[in-house]
């Protein structure tokens, strides 16, 4: 109410410190003491300094319900405005844990609604900062009403502007939906979690003793699930991982991502890599090697590190270029394609597509995973994933086979005849349907068992088939590696190649979308 001795000014000076108290000094204490900041904290280290803009300040619920109407506080739990990250026009909502648990509603939702409407409208990313007890009870349905309209916008941002959410406390229930939608999920180790239902409600239908941390805390989703993408220590490490992401992709759809200046070194090539493949291609070496010498220094930026490690995938710069990754892993079960790979990969290659990011495809890939676990639980499917999500992308796609190719997962890696724009191949390159041993065992069946040794006519039988397939040269004769190259070589050759394709155009036939395997 306004004190009649209040000028105008003075009632609107009174209210914008009443709104920037948050929920008292009280409960900004609790969140401190908890290793949280509040939600204009997390705000502050964000955005460029000086350049938030913040709107529905003085927002309030309508609600009357259970006493609300004597729980009032202006901006109803979660601050919304606009601003910077390096100089680049950011949408982002912060919920405000101090303010009724961060609880969204009626109010509250149109706030994070009318963010997400500016940041479509206009062509910018939208970032949200997530801390909140999930749906205000008290208000009932209005607060499921309240998520679903989220839920529409962020279906409809999809693939138009980049969608961030860092998960900087408790997120249950409904909330969840929401970062599971959009494209990059942030989590902080110790303090967040996420799933669908608590400890407790797990407790009461399945019997399992669970804790928080457990069942959705950072860890958990970083590993077993794949549902967030980068975790951190703490708030500030996750708001600078936020930032680097940023610093890869472009405003919207419609734009490229940012490339930086690149002055030629004398010489592109990196001698490491022409040692980097062992003699016994049995064994392992570590991809992320091959992607740090062929990548700008100090900017490869690896996206879901923990989970499904037989792939990487990540962002990175090649020749001050912006682009995606994706890589087979022979350090991580011999860099197979299994059911989590496939997903988190085939996530990544449409996230890149959406937003105009070349990619770049390191394989060296025996097959596919077998046994009943993977065929039970859909590898048919989700492998299939993989394959559409290249099948489908229009961005410049360049393969480089540093060693295996096998079988339907050489189709699936992005090979020439899905769409690659350029395939090279290292001379260490196995290009063939299975394994040399696997496939003489198959073709020479009679002839090595009729033979006097059969170990020495598998072993002759063995090298023979090598000797034709595993190799790149036969491909190479078919056009499918338009060029087999010095694996040193090979940084420059991608320079040029990216630059050449900087401007492709790849139009498919006409339709409302495709359909997905899901």
């Amino acid at each position: 109410m306004q004190n009649k001795d209040q000028t105008p000014s003075e009632r609107l000076e009174a209210m914008r410190a009443e709104a920037l108290l948050c929920g008292g000094e009280q409960r900004i204490e609790a969140q401190h003491a908890k290793g949280k900041l509040t939600a204009r904290e997390r705000i502050s280290l964000l955005l460029d300094p000086g350049t938030f803009e913040e709107l529905g300040m003085l927002v309030t619920h309508r609600s009357t319900n259970f006493g609300l109407d004597k729980q009032k506080f202006l901006g109803d739990g979660v601050v919304t405005g606009y601003g910077q990250v390096n100089g680049r026009l950011i949408y982002v909502f912060s919920q405000d844990f101090t303010i009724l648990g961060g609880s969204l509603a009626e109010a509250h939702a149109e706030k994070i609604c009318k963010i997400l409407d500016l940041a479509l409208e206009n062509g910018a990313p939208v970032v949200g900062l997530n801390d909140s007890g999930g749906a205000r009870i008290q208000e009932g349905v209005v607060s499921l009403g309240g998520y679903a309209d989220i839920f529409h916008r962020n279906v409809q941002a999809s693939g138009v502007v980049p969608q961030l959410s860092l998960i900087l406390g408790p997120c249950a229930g409904g909330a969840v939906y929401s970062p599971a939608l959009t494209d990059f999920t942030f989590m902080v180790e110790g303090s967040s979690y996420m799933f669908v239902t608590g400890p407790n409600v797990v407790k009461t239908v399945t019997h399992e003793e669970v804790t928080s941390e457990e069942l959705g805390g950072a860890k958990t989703h970083a590993t077993k699930s794949g549902v967030t993408h980068f975790t951190a220590p703490h708030e500030a490490a996750a708001i600078d991982q936020a930032k680097q992401i940023l610093a890869f992709l472009p405003q919207n759809c419609e734009e490229n991502a940012l490339n930086l200046t690149y002055s030629s070194a004398e010489t592109e090539k990196r001698v490491k890599l022409d040692s980097i493949i062992p003699e016994n291609t049995q064994k392992p070496y570590d991809m992320r090697e091959v992607i740090l010498e062929l990548t700008d220094e100090t900017t490869f930026l690896e996206v879901q590190k923990d989970y499904a490690e037989n792939i990487v995938i990540g962002f990175a710069r090649l020749g001050g270029r912006s682009i995606g990754i994706v890589a087979n892993q022979p350090a991580f079960l011999a860099g197979v394609l299994d059911i989590h790979a496939s997903k988190k990969a085939a996530r990544f290659v449409r996230t890149c597509d959406a937003f105009n990011i070349p990619l770049l495809v390191l394989e060296d890939v025996p097959g596919f995973l077998p046994g009943t676990d993977q065929e039970w639980n859909g590898i048919i499917t989700n492998g299939a994933k993989l394959l559409y999500a290249f099948s489908e992308a229009t961005v410049p796609r360049i393969t480089v086979i540093t060693r295996k190719a096998y079988g339907g997962a050489y189709d699936v890696m992005n090979s020439r005849n899905i769409g690659a724009d350029m395939v090279y191949s290292w001379p260490t390159a196995e290009i063939a349907v299975m394994g040399a041993k696997g496939a003489a065992e198959i073709i020479f069946r009679k002839e090595i068992s009729g033979a006097s040794d059969s170990t020495a006519k598998l072993a002759e039988k063995e090298a023979e088939y090598a000797e034709l397939f595993a190799n790149p040269y036969n491909a190479a004769g078919r056009g499918y590696v338009d060029e087999v190259i010095t694996p040193s070589d090979t940084r420059e050759k991608l320079i040029k190649a990216f630059e050449m394709l900087k401007n492709k155009v790849r139009n498919y036939p006409r339709k409302k979308h495709g359909n997905v395997p899901l």
